[in-house]
């Protein structure tokens, strides 16, 4: 009986640490408006075969502006500004843009600096891994370009984003130095078109 007892105990904790997980991005959401981290992103090919490793810095500000700066092992800029979203080759000197509604949809930057999660996602604890808290974000747009958004938390802190396309490339990301609501100038999120760029519209 004692076993019975420690054992439904035990699932009853795990559980509810589960569901707060949810509970966690919710109020990650709706309580952190702007964020920066550093990041270091390995993306893995579908048989598991081939991994590529980046790594650069995340600025985001609600609603719907973001940054991502890739350092190595090349330079590229990402960038929401809050109308368009602006992708840029340093290698190339190419840029190429669209409409933010096309672009973000249910993306990890619509999970990470979006308005609101149900729109566009389902969200389920999952179990807890190495210190991390993990919460399932379904895209419910079945032909989307993402088949599932896994995002991790240590406490409150926006921890890790693991992504599955819909080929079945998986993308790891690691955040570190997180801060939350640090003050973030309008020209974080302005994107100017490099002289000589080459710029296409989508």
């Amino acid at each position: 009986m004692k076993k019975l007892l420690v054992a439904a105990l035990f699932t009853f904790a795990s559980f509810t640490t589960w569901a707060d997980s949810v509970q966690t991005l919710q109020d990650f959401v709706r309580d952190v408006k702007t964020g920066r981290a550093a990041f270091t992103q390995t993306v893995t090919s579908p048989d598991g075969a081939k991994k590529k490793t980046s790594g650069g810095s995340f600025e985001f500000s609600r609603p719907n502006r973001f940054r991502f700066t890739y350092t190595k092992p090349f330079e590229q800029v990402i960038v929401g500004d809050g109308v368009k979203v602006w992708i840029y080759d340093a290698d190339l000197n190419q840029v190429s843009s669209r409409k933010l509604g096309a672009a973000l949809g249910a993306t990890p930057a619509a999970l990470l600096a979006g308005a609101s999660l149900d729109t566009d996602f389902m969200l389920a604890p999952l179990p807890a891994k190495d210190g991390i808290d993990w919460v399932a974000a379904t895209p419910k747009q079945k032909d989307g370009a993402f088949q599932s958004l896994n995002v991790g938390f240590r406490g409150k802190d926006l921890a890790a984003v693991e992504i599955t396309d819909s080929f079945g490339q998986r993308s790891a990301l690691q955040f570190s130095n997180w801060v939350a609501n640090p003050a973030l100038g309008a020209e974080v999120f302005r994107f100017t078109v490099p002289k000589g760029a080459d710029v296409i519209e989508q």
